[in-house]
């Protein structure tokens, strides 16, 4: 049994087939884990959720960014990014039955047998174990409710950027979201920054740093996985960070990390 991790595919469901096929994935022995964003920029974002879903419990994932905003795109209340390629997969015949099943997934996996957690952007280093879990189990219970397009009407506010105790229940849902699917610096007083994308070795805002340079209150023997950060290029500064989005819907490529050997793969962007 191998432990695969893959990067932000978004769309790129050629390559993510070429990818699987490098290492022989099997799904009745095997287990696919994806960090988020498997929709948007890439051409066939229907392909890929199709062939996740018919992995079954072959393939874990943890909701990104994209898949929160296709909700609201869907739904009417927001309208589609122009680099997104999204109007086949409005179309499908089974689209409602696909945006449910998204619905019933995490924005944080813990697997405590391989010791591993998975969100798409990141997590924030004040918070522990606990309070994770309580935040994104807060998250993943309003998703799976009737009346889900609430919290995705209310999440859109970059102001809810720095977690306190003050914050109301609803706040403290919309911090959650802005942390683990968007985070990428932060500010000195821990304030999440939606502004900067470049690389730390890019970046100008000397302010800022990467939130997985701060002390971490999670367990020092555990991996953080996360994609999000395209421009990082893979490139961290911790043994116990693995980070996966390489931008193969940018022309880059798409990476897999097998757990198991600690080994990379990657597949070049077929654009």
């Amino acid at each position: 049994m191998a432990n695969y991790y893959v990067g932000d595919v978004q769309g790129c469901f050629d390559e993510l087939t070429l990818l699987l096929n490098k290492v022989n994935f099997n799904p009745s022995k095997d287990t696919l884990w994806l960090v988020g964003d498997l929709i948007a920029r890439g051409p066939k974002s229907l392909a890929v959720l199709e062939y996740i879903k018919s992995l079954s419990e072959a393939a874990q994932f943890v909701l990104g960014n994209h898949e929160l905003h296709f909700f609201a795109v869907h739904a009417g209340l927001h309208q589609a990014n122009p680099q997104d390629n999204l109007n086949e997969l409005l179309a499908a015949n089974n689209i409602n039955i696909l945006i449910d099943w998204l619905r019933e997934h995490p924005l944080c996996h813990i697997n405590r047998q391989q010791q591993t957690i998975m969100t798409h952007a990141g997590i924030p280093p004040m918070w522990s174990t606990d309070t994770l879990i309580t935040q994104a189990n807060a998250i993943s219970e309003r998703l799976t409710s009737p009346n889900y397009l609430k919290l995705i009407k209310s999440m859109y506010r970059n102001d809810i950027n720095q977690w306190h105790d003050r914050l109301t229940p609803n706040e403290q849902a919309i911090y959650t979201i802005n942390a683990l699917t968007r985070m990428r610096y932060l500010h000195p007083d821990l304030r999440l920054n939606f502004s900067e994308k470049s690389s730390p070795q890019h970046n100008s805002q000397t302010e800022l740093t990467p939130w997985f340079t701060h002390q971490s209150a999670l367990p020092q023997d555990y991996t953080l996985v996360f994609g999000h950060w395209a421009s990082l290029m893979g490139d961290v500064t911790n043994d116990h960070y693995i980070a996966l989005d390489t931008g193969c819907c940018w022309g880059n490529h798409l990476t897999l990390w097998h757990q198991e050997s600690n080994e990379q793969i990657t597949q070049n962007s077929l654009d």
